[in-house]
């Protein structure tokens, strides 16, 4: 195998520091300079997931119940928590065992893979619900240099969550680390993510997320979504990926 280069080797053995500077809450600390072979990875085996708590208050979001947002969370997002912490420990003792086919291996990584995307994407989702009003100049100039308006950034943002309706899936406004483009992307499932991609603003659009408020009306559960927005942790997000990817080419 060819050796890697600079840049090579600063995305892949540098992920883990800018990915953990890459924080959920907009109010955390800055990324330290900190260098990546001085920060201890914890087990990823071993390692049992906790359910983060609600970053809000659910009683006072506009249009989306605190009913909805507590089952969101105990049900479908602790679920996956669970379920990732069982799949993990279900993969231990496959592995252990040497008369495991590899095909039978490989179902339960899938599993992984899935559950990962699941308690990840939720986690992003609830960080940036809990806000109200209207994004930063920043943010909005972001958003138009890359989408030519903020108005035709929201247009392709909700048509892609409207096409989700009634089915299952994510939409993700996320920063590629590669392309150092920002874009809307459709996830069909947990599974799906783009390559070398930072979420930057996630919708849940699985009917979970809307059906015991709405129905079937996923048209006004994204009318709610929007006026819910925590935009602080929008634009904390998109300002820590400008840094990861000067990160990244230096």
């Amino acid at each position: 195998m060819p050796p890697y280069t600079r840049r090579e080797f600063l995305v892949n053995a540098s992920a883990g520091a800018a990915l953990a500077a890459f924080a959920l809450d907009a109010n955390a600390a800055e990324p330290t300079s900190e260098p990546s072979s001085t920060i201890k990875l914890t087990s990823s085996f071993t390692t049992v997931h906790e359910p983060k708590p609600l970053p809000f208050n659910p009683a006072k979001l506009d249009g989306i119940s605190e009913k909805l947002i507590r089952s969101h969370w105990e049900n479908n997002y602790t679920g996956a928590v669970k379920a990732l912490n069982t799949v993990k420990q279900r993969l231990v003792t496959a592995l252990d065992d040497a008369n495991t086919p590899p095909y039978v291996y490989n179902d339960l990584k899938r599993e992984h893979l899935l559950r990962n995307g699941s308690v990840v994407l939720h986690e992003y989702y609830f960080h940036n619900l809990g806000g109200s009003g209207k994004p930063g100049d920043a943010l909005v100039k972001d958003l138009g240099d890359a989408f030519g308006s903020i108005a035709t950034w929201e247009k392709e943002f909700r048509r892609v969550a409207t096409g989700l309706s009634g089915g299952s899936g994510w939409v993700l406004l996320g920063y590629n680390l590669h392309t150092g483009l920002l874009e809307n992307y459709w996830l069909w499932d947990h599974q799906y993510s783009p390559a070398a991609t930072l979420p930057i603003l996630v919708l849940d659009m699985y009917e979970h997320s809307y059906q015991l408020d709405y129905g079937a009306a996923a048209a006004t559960y994204i009318d709610a979504f929007f006026r819910n927005v925590q935009w602080e942790v929008v634009a904390a997000r998109l300002e820590k990926a400008h840094k990861i990817r000067a990160l990244v080419l230096s």
